[in-house]
């Protein structure tokens, strides 16, 4: 194949390819079998072993993993990764309620779901993944882009019109089903079964070969956007906004993520 003929073939299958990916992954609704899947992925790594210098780093072959990285260097992170206080009874949160009342009035809160997985931070420049740090001590962490790109429900280019610069918050971690698979495996090879599920994900990611962490099948909730000019004022409209771009966020069908005026609602959400 010529080779502007191939840079066209390799566009073309990077797009459909990752196309495919989302709706298995994200969407749950996928359109093609594995198998076809896995012919076109074929496809394009041989294309891209052809003409290497066409090799996007971006491309949907990163997600099965690339070299063995030594050691993680440490990235500062441009927006503090910051962790968030917690409560365990009501009188606790009507006392926030009360605090917020009192400093800034009427407002509407946002509930989700805590995740219990890796806090990461994902930048994107025009709308393509270009780094993916972990929370360290909140101002700097290690820098695990080859890894991150493994994950198969964390975009490497965004649909739509989003911002030139963004930063998108998530947590990293393993489905029940999938770390049981792993578990599973574990002990037909007579091997000691992994303790839990966040454990195990944060053991994950720290591996030096990005085919190992491709093979565990870890997953991404984004839960929060940062940069300077996000598409709207509300963080409940932003994530939603995340979802047409791309990312996993939560479910507002499933009440993964809900919004009220008062204290009831906040304690529905928790109970439900």
């Amino acid at each position: 194949m010529e080779r502007e003929n191939a840079a066209q073939r390799i566009a073309q299958l990077s797009t459909e390819l990752e196309a495919h990916n989302h709706r298995y992954y994200v969407l749950a609704e996928p359109t093609i079998s594995d198998h076809q899947f896995d012919v076109l992925l074929k496809e394009l790594e041989e294309l891209e072993r052809q003409y290497p210098d066409l090799a996007d780093p971006n491309s949907p072959t990163q997600r099965v993993g690339g070299d063995i990285t030594k050691g993680f260097p440490t990235a500062e992170h441009k927006y503090p990764m910051r962790s968030l206080s917690n409560t365990y009874n009501r009188e606790e949160v009507a006392e926030f309620v009360g605090r917020v009342q009192k400093e800034i009035g009427a407002v509407r809160y946002v509930m989700e779901l805590k995740y219990d997985g890796v806090a990461i931070g994902l930048t994107y420049a025009n709308g393509r993944l270009v780094r993916g740090v972990t929370r360290g001590d909140g101002e700097k962490g290690e820098e695990i882009t080859a890894n991150v790109r493994t994950v198969r429900s964390i975009p490497l280019k965004l649909h739509g019109d989003p911002p030139a610069e963004l930063e998108a918050r998530g947590e990293i971690f393993f489905m029940r089903k999938e770390f049981d698979r792993l578990n599973h495996e574990r002990e037909a090879d007579g091997e000691e079964l992994y303790a839990n599920p966040r454990n195990t994900a944060a053991g994950t990611l720290k591996q030096q070969d990005p085919k190992e962490v491709a093979r565990r099948r870890l997953d991404c909730f984004v839960y929060t956007l940062n940069g300077p000019e996000l598409p709207t004022g509300s963080h409940y409209e932003n994530l939603l906004r995340a979802a047409g771009w791309g990312f996993k966020v939560p479910s507002v069908e499933r009440r993964f993520i809900e919004r009220t005026t008062d204290l009831d609602g906040i304690m529905a959400f928790i109970d439900h």
